[in-house]
This record gives C-alpha cells, sequence and structure tokens, in this order.
C-alpha cells in the first residue's frame, strides 16, 4: 500500500467557506493556480452543503460518544465523499495546541495541530488508499499489519479508502476480521460509487451514508458565494444553467464554473455559458414548446432549423424540450417550484403559464414521445431528419384528444362526430393565440348537432340507405330494438350485457347513452359501439352516463314476474288451492296463446292467464 500523502502534494490545499485557506493563495506571484473544485473544498462540517442528514447523524454521534468503527460513504461523483472522510478524520483528531480539546468533536473554529497536515492528506496516521489502483489482498494484508500499531501522533489511526467496491473477493474477505474487531485506535472510512457491489459482509459492519445529489437552488447560491469572494461578475441565469448542468455534483458545477469563467474573460453571461456547453438557447426551446402544443408544425419546423442552423444538436434540442416538458409537468404538481432560483424569471413565467394551460395527459403524452424519439435521432444516420419526424409526431397529436376528453366532446356535440374529406388540411389556430390541446382538439371535433328527426318513428327495425349510396343502414329506434338486433345476430354475449349490465338514460339513433353496473366489463363499452358500426353500418357513439338511468331490462323482467306472482297469489282459486295443499307456493305464471275465438271453450283459468304453474 502507497500511502497517499505525498509531501509533494502540500502546497495543494482546500479551502473552506469558513476563511481556512489550506495552501498557497493564487495571489502570490508564481504559486500554481489552484482550480475552484480544491481552492473551495469544504474543511468542516459547516462548509458542506446539502448533506445535512450526515451532519447532523454525525454531530449527535460525536456529542454523545457512539462513534463507529468505520463509516461507508456512497453516492454519486463529486457530493464530496472523499472529502467528507478527510472531515471526519479531522474531527477524530482534533487538538488545539493549548490542549483545551480533549477528545473527538464536529466544532473547528479553527485550525489545529494536525487539521492542514490531513486535508493535504500528508499525515502519517490518517492514511488514503486508492482501491482502484490498490485491489489485490497483499494491500490488505498491509492493512492489517500496521493496525495494530498505535498511532504516532494523533488520537486515532484513519484509513480512508476511496472506490472500496473495486477491492476483489479476497481483499474483502481479509479485511472482514479486522473491520469487525479493530483496536481503539483506529477508524475506517470507507468511499464509493457503486454501493451494490460492496458485500453485505462489510455492509453490515459499517454504518452507512447516502451522500444525496445538491439541489439545483443550492448549488446556485454556493456558486454565488464563490463569484464573490473571485470577483467575478455573473448573470443568475448563467449560474443557473451550470447548477442544472452539474446533476447535484458540486466538483462538477466549480468544474464548468471555472470553466465558464475563463471562456468568459470578463462577466460570464447566459449565452456564453449555453454556447460553451453546447445547449440550446432556453427561449428558443421555449418557443419551440410553444408551437408544439398549439400544433403548429410549420412553426415548429422553422424554430428547430434556426438552432440547427446556428450549430444545435438535434439531440440536445429534444433533450431540452424534453426538460421543459418535465418542468411544466412539476409546477403543475407543485406550483412552488416556480419560484427556484436555479430557472431564469422568464422560463419560470412561461412555464407557470403552460402548466395552468395544459392538461396532465397533454404533458405525459409529450414526454413519453420525446423520450422515444430522442432514442430514435441518436441512433438515426441523418438525426436533423429524424428530429423533424418526433417534432410532427408531437404536433400532429396536440389536435387530438384524449379518449374520455372525446367522449365529453361528443357528448356536448350530440354525438356529431365530424366528416373530415382524406384531402383535407387539419385547421391550426392563428400563431398569435395560444390555447391548450384540449381547446384545440375541440375546435377540430366541433360540429353542429344533427337536425331533428321527425316526432313519429316507425317502431321496427328499419333498413336505412346511406347517402352515398354505398352502405346499407340499420336505423334503430328503442333500446329493446337494439337487443333484439343483437340476439338476431346471435352475439349472445353482448345480448346479454345489454339486458343484465346496461341501464338506459337516451337513446337515439347513432348515439346511445347509458349507466353500467358494477359487473359490467371494462371493454364493453368499446365491443358495443364496434358491433353496432358493424351491424348498422353508421358509426355509434355509446357514452357512460353518471345518470342513474332506467333500470335494467332483467330486472324490469324480474320485477314484472314478481308483480304476476302476487297478482296470482291473490286470485281466491290459486288461494284455494294453495290452502287444499299446504306448503305450495306459486313458481312461475305464464301466459298461454289463447284459441280462435270459441270463447265458450276456453277454461277460465286459462283466459284469466294462469296455468297449473304451482306446487
Amino acid at each position: 500500500m502507497t500511502d497517499a500523502g505525498n509531501p509533494a502534494t502540500s502546497t495543494d490545499g482546500a479551502a473552506g467557506q469558513s476563511g481556512f485557506d489550506l495552501g498557497v493563495g493564487p495571489s502570490e506571484s508564481g504559486a500554481a493556480y489552484r482550480v475552484l473544485a480544491r481552492k473551495y473544498r469544504p474543511a468542516s462540517f459547516d462548509d458542506l452543503i446539502g448533506q445535512e442528514a450526515l451532519v447532523r447523524t454525525v454531530s449527535n454521534a460525536f456529542e454523545t460518544g457512539r462513534i463507529p468503527q468505520a463509516w461507508i460513504l456512497t453516492g454519486v461523483r463529486g457530493v464530496g465523499k472523499t472529502t467528507t472522510a478527510r472531515i471526519l478524520a479531522r474531527a477524530l483528531n482534533y487538538e488545539l495546541p493549548d490542549g483545551s480539546v480533549k477528545g473527538p468533536t464536529i466544532r473547528m473554529p479553527k485550525l489545529g495541530v494536525h487539521c492542514q497536515a490531513i486535508m493535504e492528506s500528508r499525515h502519517i496516521d490518517v492514511l488514503e488508499m486508492d482501491a482502484a489502483s490498490h485491489t489485490g489482498v497483499d494491500d490488505v494484508r498491509q492493512i492489517n499489519d500496521s493496525v495494530r500499531y498505535a498511532p504516532s501522533s494523533a488520537r486515532y489511526k484513519v484509513y480512508i479508502i476511496d472506490e472500496v467496491h473495486m477491492l476483489s473477493t479476497a481483499a474483502f474477505n481479509a479485511f472482514l476480521k479486522t473491520l469487525e474487531e479493530p483496536p481503539e485506535h483506529a477508524k475506517f472510512v470507507f468511499a464509493t460509487t457503486e454501493i451494490r457491489k460492496v458485500p453485505v459482509t462489510v455492509l453490515s459492519r459499517c454504518q452507512r451514508f447516502d451522500l444525496k445529489r445538491v439541489d439545483a437552488d443550492v448549488l446556485v447560491t454556493h456558486l454565488g458565494n464563490i463569484a464573490a469572494k473571485e470577483n467575478v461578475e455573473v448573470e443568475p441565469e448563467a449560474l443557473g444553467i451550470v447548477a442544472r448542468a452539474a446533476e447535484g455534483s458540486v466538483r462538477d458545477s466549480l468544474s464548468l464554473f471555472d470553466q465558464a469563467i475563463a471562456h468568459a474573460a470578463g462577466v460570464v453571461r447566459a449565452d456564453a455559458v449555453r454556447q460553451m456547453l453546447g445547449l440550446a438557447d432556453r427561449t428558443r426551446v421555449i418557443d419551440l414548446f410553444y408551437s408544439l402544443a398549439r400544433g403548429d408544425i410549420a412553426s415548429a419546423f422553422r424554430e428547430f432549423r434556426d438552432q440547427y442552423d446556428t450549430g444545435a444538436d438535434p439531440v440536445v434540442v429534444l433533450s431540452d424540450l424534453a426538460e421543459f416538458v418535465n418542468f411544466v409537468t412539476r409546477i403543475k404538481i407543485v406550483p412552488a417550484l416556480a419560484d427556484n432560483i436555479a430557472f431564469g424569471e422568464t422560463e419560470r413565467l412561461r412555464a407557470r403559464d403552460f402548466a395552468a394551460k395544459l392538461s396532465m395527459r397533454v404533458l405525459s403524452r409529450m414526454w413519453q414521445m420525446l423520450l422515444k424519439g430522442i432514442t430514435e435521432v441518436q441512433g438515426a444516420t441523418r438525426p436533423a431528419a429524424a428530429a423533424e419526424m418526433v417534432l410532427v409526431r408531437i404536433a400532429y397529436v396536440a389536435d387530438l384528444p384524449t379518449p374520455d376528453e372525446a367522449i365529453r366532446m361528443l357528448d356536448r356535440n350530440g354525438g356529431e362526430s365530424p366528416v373530415v374529406p382524406n384531402n383535407a388540411a387539419p385547421q391550426r389556430p392563428a400563431p398569435g393565440s395560444m390555447s391548450s390541446a384540449q381547446s384545440s382538439a375541440a375546435r377540430t371535433l366541433s360540429a353542429p348537432r344533427a337536425a331533428a328527426e321527425p316526432a313519429s318513428r316507425p317502431q321496427a327495425i328499419t333498413p336505412m340507405v346511406d347517402p352515398t349510396g354505398a352502405v346499407p343502414a340499420v336505423r334503430l329506434e328503442s333500446f329493446t330494438e337494439l337487443v333484439a338486433l343483437a340476439g338476431e345476430k346471435r352475439d349472445l354475449i353482448i345480448k346479454a350485457a345489454l339486458e343484465a349490465d346496461m341501464r338506459l338514460v337516451r337513446m337515439e339513433d347513432g348515439r346511445l347513452e347509458v349507466a353500467l353496473e358494477r359487473s359490467a366489463a371494462r371493454t364493453l363499452v368499446n365491443e358495443l359501439a364496434r358491433k353496432l358500426e358493424q351491424w348498422t353500418g353508421r358509426r355509434w357513439t355509446v357514452i357512460v352516463s353518471n345518470e342513474p338511468g332506467q333500470p335494467t331490462l332483467r330486472s324490469q323482467a324480474l320485477l314484472q314476474k314478481n308483480e304476476r306472482e302476487r297478482a296470482a297469489e291473490a286470485d281466491p282459486r290459486v288461494k284455494d288451492v294453495l290452502a287444499r295443499f299446504p306448503g305450495a307456493k306459486v313458481v312461475e305464471v305464464r301466459k298461454l296463446a289463447l284459441s280462435p275465438p270459441d270463447s265458450d271453450t276456453v277454461p277460465d283459468d286459462q283466459a284469466d292467464g294462469f296455468d297449473g304453474g304451482d306446487e
């Protein structure tokens, strides 16, 4: 194992926000420039940003003396795993020259005896090992051999092993006994980005801390403070772009900010940062979103081509568009997100407006199409053309309602859907007017109500000829005729569903409004509409209503049966029969067909409609 604390790195100190400068400052002539990620590396728990849970847990552990023998820190790159490990080592060994500090503490208001050497990775009792280059069992054996000896000058021997998941299986196994029962003077701090690759036997011997991504608004504030210390003038929108591009990584945000300062060579402006990162202009992305939401394909094409001609990558344009769709969706769910300072003022205002006008279904549909479209563009031989086809799909479906919206529109329009010629171009809203996809769809689907039908209607199933003369049609006048038609077509499943699962609300030719029983199948409405179109030669609209409607045909038949039975039981002759046969009851009442008017020969009981249906 090689000690990472090389004296050659003694000038590579880290400065925290608390004002510590642990190395040679850039102001000294001839000194090498230190990048912001190293210059402003946190030196104490107070300097850590976005990791409140870890700081609170470690603080309580130190104050109560419940300090474990090993920690494991996990998280994405740049959130502060190695930095936190060094801060832990500093806190464990914090000691002032006057000896006023007697034990581990998280309160480190000034540099202690061991602080600078620990933060510069050159302390003899704080050993750092990169497991990516020391993966074997021999490296772990060196730790096992050295851990038995007491520290030279510090309070604890601290072993910091970075990227611990890179250790081999044999190395992990060699570590287990030492990790479970280390000497009192030894502490271990592990850091990894692949926590799943660490054996469970190792995880169970450590206290685990998941360092989360830092929120973009926290990063913006952090970058603003650093810009003030560096005397760099920067636009707030530029800080937001850098913070979002860092994706929660503090180190990445500082590296990008360092690059932006060099790129701007003066005031750091948002346009310069976009150009540096290869991002599309955020305002133009919003304009593209606006055109797609209106279904204005021509305007969307022009905007995309303008961005492409200025050097924007088609994949980046679609990715930025998907990010804005996600932002609008989040604002629709949590309106307070519109106050996030990581986004520009124009972006927040327009996103709030879109969130109020677009439905969740429309936004979800756009997101799904963009997600699939980005994959297509990445694998296309002509990315620009593929991106344009993705925009065509999104703009086209902006005019199409979701199924429940279509049902409500047809209900409002009397069930008549418009007939649009195949060669007719879809109507588009005026470029200057903003409307949601629902209102656009409503304009597309709207049609005048059909002319009122004559008051007197035939009572039978009447064939009808389509105005074009091409398709023979059948006109249905009542729900009973519809059930009879299902019987004629020998579709017993639909017939049984009509009788038992549907309650008629209202019906006219071409439109049926019903209420459903709980026993109805989910596909019953769509299946009935398809069957009706096949049987009648016309398109039918079947609507599920919230009104109670009439009782089902089966319920009506059962009610009539019960009424006949009660009437029969009330007949004096039936009462006499039931009295003579105790326990007998009426189980069925049937009306028999009467003979031709030879009424003198008709039995009285048959004339009254009763048969011998008693027991």
